[in-house]
């Protein structure tokens, strides 16, 4: 997938599931649950995966304990993360029907020359920006995507770019906060995040259906 290059990726599971209700990597999907789901994948295109998940359950889990925000857990599993690595990909563990296609699209991106290259799929909604109730502006929304994990990094930048302890939504932000190139590729609509109840009910559903077809 990205020849000589030495991939390693962080999954990331670090949240408590507030909005969800419980710890949602942790539901059934199919025969796995989220997280295990997310971390096979991530474990058939990587040389090395580092889980990062709530401290209280390192002992049970394994991996490394996340910090009080999302940047915070990238950073502590960036830190398990061997200086050999040359490419580091960062997927949220919610989001377990990411397949090795998207995987292949953001590293392939990466080690022909991206800084960093996230997948994003198309945004059909129309899009307001607001302050204070009120709406300011109307961006176009042929040029806004709504993007996924995983992402792809060259190491080195987006080691760079988390050296500020800075904190944001998803890791590409920093690194163009720190003036690094990011590229987007294309999403797949069924890699859908798992925030609510429904999500999951939808994401079983899919898995269900996979694997009935299987048999």
């Amino acid at each position: 997938m990205a020849g000589v290059e030495e991939v390693w990726t962080i999954v990331v599971g670090g949240g408590s599931g507030q909005r969800f209700g419980s710890p949602k990597q942790y539901q059934l999907l199919g025969e796995q649950r989220v997280i295990d789901r997310s971390k096979a994948v991530a474990e058939s295109v990587s040389d090395g995966v580092v889980v990062v998940l709530p401290a209280a359950d390192v002992d049970r889990e394994g991996g490394v304990a996340g910090g009080d925000t999302r940047s915070d857990s990238v950073r502590a599993g960036l830190a398990a993360v061997p200086s050999a690595a040359s490419i580091i990909c960062v997927h949220d563990a919610a989001r377990p029907l990411a397949g090795v296609e998207q995987y292949a699209l953001v590293i392939d991106a990466v080690a022909n020359g991206a800084d960093a290259a996230v997948p994003g799929v198309p945004v059909t909604d129309t899009i307001k920006t607001v302050a204070n109730g009120v709406v300011v502006s109307t961006p176009d929304r042929a040029g806004l995507v709504a993007v996924q994990t995983p992402q792809a990094f060259r190491a080195a930048v987006l080691r760079e770019a988390h050296q500020g302890g800075g904190s944001s939504t998803d890791d590409a932000a920093l690194v163009e906060e720190s003036g690094g190139t990011v590229v987007v590729v294309e999403g797949d609509p069924q890699n859908r995040k798992i925030t609510e109840p429904a999500d999951l009910e939808w994401a079983r559903q899919i898995v269900n259906s996979a694997e009935g077809r299987s048999q």
